[in-house]
């Protein structure tokens, strides 16, 4: 999704009829409703029967109010009170003036006020892209990202990642998390490869397991609702196009693209995202057959679906909202509507396609239904202000050690030529590269800002911090250009790679090569008689198959985030490799797309990995 276009300035409070009417209409059940306890606000009752008891009290104004979700930067708390506003989320790097756990409680409980004070007292959610740990806010733990966990196998392991995340997350007062993304990424090309667990609808539908961490018990502690994104085939683009079109076969798609999803509906997922893509051409924002008769029918998803960011505005390829495309989206489904900005306009362009009969009042009900269900399960109503008793474990030592391990577990070690690894802890061990000692770029995209950046954007261990400690018996020369190698060295250690990039700006439709920095250290590696071993900080394969024979040892460490040292943890041997490739790795760039299957010779196949 999008980061916030950073309009920092507050829309101001317009109380315009739709929202005086609102009110007004309302009567009693409007005003009153805090005085006088409705069957709605007594926990007693089960879910189905507040909701339906809630519902014939609302106007259609309000209905639509729920269904409308703004950007923290262009809605406050008074927009809540009056519009009655049933979310808000913050877009990548869309933070408070205090980036930290008490901030973002208190950002979250002002703006909660001002919902409750609303017309029957609705409690708004907030959503946030929490999609490799808490990654907005500084000094959360930043697990690894997706394609890594992939390598894992280990869905026990990612299970446990959920939960930490719903802790720091709830710790900082949020409740929705827009993950896991559950995309069958089949082109490397594609910026959001990193967001895949892999290339084979299995390795992502095993990885479901983080729902069950994120929702926990829905309503109990630390309970957060989790997101299948992006609904459906974002990864099966022609080209690897961001946003593109996934031209396949309804059976390919139902083959590829549709399992994981099928396994987070099992997993009783409280949302589902669509996907900004299209298939043949039909934008997924508009499709009512995908939308509602596969997803909600066939599958039985009982949650409800989310749009993208600003993406019903999206569907004729013109900016700025349409009637037509309103009606469109919300009768193929779309429950509630990211709108960052423009959620004045979508509200009441709205409601005049509900007016003219384009859009039928069972649908807006429906839509309400299954948002007011989920707030309900989730123990909104009871428990609406943020939970600080959480906050300690924002960043906290249990959650770092968790994350080392998934480090560990993710390397997939490539070549091991002549047993350079695993690395002895005493001599003189030489380390280079731009990737060595930089937790941005460790990190990736979507950490602290919506495509990263490079630097000490937050708190954890480098890689070269970690080779460090894990041999203080042995003298660490870091030159990051690679000057200064001789022969006296038993192993030089080039940490090499990507920088942070996310959607739109990580496509890469001209080469995944190493870049000009990368080769440059390499050829001041070259030619000094010591073996020379390469990490690779990726967030995809990366076209090396010319290189690689100049290399004793190449390990794949993905985008690791914050706990570099669980890299060192295999170089040394502390722990044997065990991480497998959950994408099939090219030979040369022309191959792609290249996939498990498909008849071309990969350099490493799907699966693949060495060990001790």
């Amino acid at each position: 999704m999008p980061p916030a276009l950073r309009a920092l300035f507050l829309v101001p409070v317009l109380v315009v009829g739709t929202v005086l009417s609102s009110a007004a209409s309302c009567g009693k059940d409007a005003t009153d409703a805090s005085a006088e306890k409705y069957p709605y606000q007594d926990a007693s009752l089960s879910v189905s029967v507040r909701v339906d008891d809630l519902l014939k009290r609302m106007t259609l104004e309000q209905k639509i109010a729920q269904m409308t979700q703004a950007e923290r930067a262009n809605a406050d708390a008074d927009d809540l009170a009056h519009y009655g506003l049933g979310s808000i989320l913050s877009g990548g790097g869309s933070v408070p003036a205090s980036n930290t756990p008490a901030g973002w409680a208190d950002m979250y409980d002002e703006l909660q006020k001002g919902a409750l004070k609303a017309p029957l007292h609705i409690p708004m959610i907030y959503g946030v892209d929490a999609v490799h740990g808490h990654n907005n806010v500084r000094g959360a733990t930043i697990f690894p990202h997706n394609i890594a966990i992939g390598a894992t196998r280990d869905p026990a392991l990612n299970e446990k990642i959920g939960r930490a995340v719903a802790e720091e997350v709830t710790g900082t007062g949020l409740d929705w998390d827009f993950g896991p993304c559950l995309c069958v990424a089949r082109d490397d090309r594609w910026g959001r490869t990193y967001e895949s667990y892999g290339e084979v609808p299995e390795i992502p539908g095993s990885m479901t397991t983080i729902i069950d961490g994120l929702q926990g018990t829905p309503g109990g502690p630390a309970s957060v609702l989790a997101t299948a994104k992006h609904y459906i085939g974002d990864g099966g683009t022609t080209g690897g196009k961001d946003q593109g079109d996934t031209e396949i076969s309804e059976a390919q798609l139902r083959a590829v693209h549709l399992p994981p999803f099928q396994e987070a509906v099992k997993r009783n997922v409280a949302t589902v995202m669509v996907s900004f893509s299209s298939w043949n051409g039909a934008k997924m924002h508009a499709n009512k057959y995908l939308i509602t008769d596969v997803l909600k029918g066939e599958l039985k998803f009982s949650g409800f679906v989310v749009s993208d960011w600003n993406a019903i505005d999206k569907i004729d390829n013109q900016d700025g909202f349409t009637p037509e495309e309103v009606g469109k989206a919300i009768n193929a489904g779309i429950d509630m509507v990211m709108v960052p900005e423009q959620w004045k306009l979508f509200m009441d362009v709205l409601k005049g396609e509900v007016d003219n009969g384009h859009v039928p009042v069972s649908r807006i009900d429906d839509a309400n239904r299954r948002i007011l269900t989920k707030k309900f399960e989730y123990g909104l109503f009871e428990h609406p202000m943020a939970d600080r008793s959480f906050a300690g474990t924002v960043g906290s030592a249990e959650h770092r050690t968790l994350a080392r391990q998934a480090v560990r577990e993710s390397q997939v070690l490539l070549k091991n030529e002549n047993k350079v690894l695993p690395l002895a802890k005493t001599g003189k061990i030489f380390v280079a590269g731009k990737n060595a000692d930089d937790i941005g770029n460790q990190s990736g995209g979507w950490t602290l800002t919506w495509q990263g950046s490079s630097g000490a954007i937050t708190d954890g261990t480098t890689i070269l911090s970690g080779i460090k400690a894990a041999a203080p018996g042995a003298t660490v020369t870091y030159d990051q250009g690679g000057q200064g190698l001789d022969s006296s060295y038993k192993v030089a250690i080039a940490v090499l790679g990507e920088k942070p990039y996310a959607e739109y700006q990580g496509d890469r439709p001209d080469g995944l090569s190493l870049d000009a920095e990368d080769l440059a250290t390499l050829d001041a590696l070259r030619g000094k008689g010591v073996p020379v071993v390469v990490v690779l900080v990726s967030g995809r394969p990366l076209d090396i198959a010319t290189q690689l024979p100049g290399w004793a040892g190449l390990v794949e460490a993905w985008l690791p985030g914050t706990e570099g040292a669980g890299v060192a943890d295999v170089l040394f041997g502390d722990y044997k490799p065990t991480g497998k490739l959950p994408d099939t790795w090219m030979k040369s760039f022309s191959q792609q797309p290249i996939n498990d299957k498909d008849g071309k010779t990969p350099l490493f196949p799907l699966g693949f990995g060495l060990t001790y």
